[in-house]
């Protein structure tokens, strides 16, 4: 009876190795979110110019972000060169934690190119006790969290970690799309095949996972929208921004002309009384 915690423990963390090999193969592949951005991008920062996505097409609103210069922002599961870098030429105090190195690395690139002070942490989203609580004023947190089986004790840290009145601004998959055979899906054909949530670890063959980390993708995991969006309401959070978005059109999208993929929440941290 007291294998059953180390039994999880190994399956996590197996499932964090192979995302972290995936994500490092991504990072050499130039896929959309693991390229940097230019030094025009961060010189426009500087005057004041820019904006931050969390999502494929809409930016972030300005009013959800508000002044960052000086603000102590935590880019959580953002490494790839772009969140992180363009707050920084912005002005933050920013550091960027990522479960990939290579990932990690695209941000430290920018940094040296740009003379931006940016620091990077290795680790998983799940488990931000490095930090201590109160630290960050805002935490940006992309399109990242359908790579952890279990979301919630991501919403639990960053609440954890934030100081009163700071923000989590996160974008994460609608859960609607993990309903549709992969296959098929990537084929142009919605054939609904899965029960949400859903999950790689547990409907996929280990010869079937093995081909994913072959093949250079992570394991995927739908979330309900109960432990998204009530999932940070049961964290402590106050749910105050909230928008959809989707991919640029394209016949490997179909689900994509019928509704919006992405969901983007602005949550806030108040005093408890």
């Amino acid at each position: 009876m007291f294998r059953l915690p180390f039994l999880i423990l190994e399956i996590v963390l197996s499932i964090r190795d192979h995302n972290r090999a995936a994500w490092d193969h991504l990072a050499t592949t130039g896929y959309q979110w693991t390229v940097p951005v230019d030094s025009a991008t961060i010189a426009e920062a500087r005057r004041g110019h820019w904006h931050i996505i969390l999502s494929p097409l809409k930016p972030v609103p300005d009013e959800w972000l508000g002044q960052v210069a000086g603000k102590k922002i935590l880019c959580l599961a953002s490494g790839g060169g772009q969140q992180g870098p363009i707050l920084a030429a912005a002005g933050a105090k920013v550091t960027v934690f990522d479960n990939s190195p290579r990932q990690l690395d695209q941000d430290r690139l920018v940094a040296r190119r740009d003379s931006l002070q940016i620091e990077t942490v290795e680790g998983d989203m799940a488990d931000l006790s490095i930090f201590p609580d109160h630290h960050f004023d805002l935490i940006v947190h992309p399109v990242s969290n359908c790579f952890v089986p279990d979301v919630r004790p991501v919403w639990r840290e960053a609440y954890r970690v934030l100081r009163s009145g700071g923000a989590l601004l996160a974008g994460f998959n609608n859960p609607a799309v993990y309903l549709f055979d992969e296959r098929a899906y990537d084929e142009g054909r919605l054939e609904i095949r899965h029960r949400l949530p859903y999950s790689d670890a547990e409907l996929l063959s280990p010869d079937r996972q093995q081909q994913r980390l072959a093949d250079g993708y992570p394991l995927e995991f739908s979330h309900l929208l109960e432990t998204q969006l009530g999932g940070q309401i049961e964290a402590g959070f106050a749910l105050t921004g909230f928008y959809e978005d989707s991919y640029p059109p394209s016949p490997r999208q179909p689900l994509n002309d019928f509704m919006p993929l992405f969901l983007v929440t602005r949550a806030e941290k108040f005093s408890r009384p």
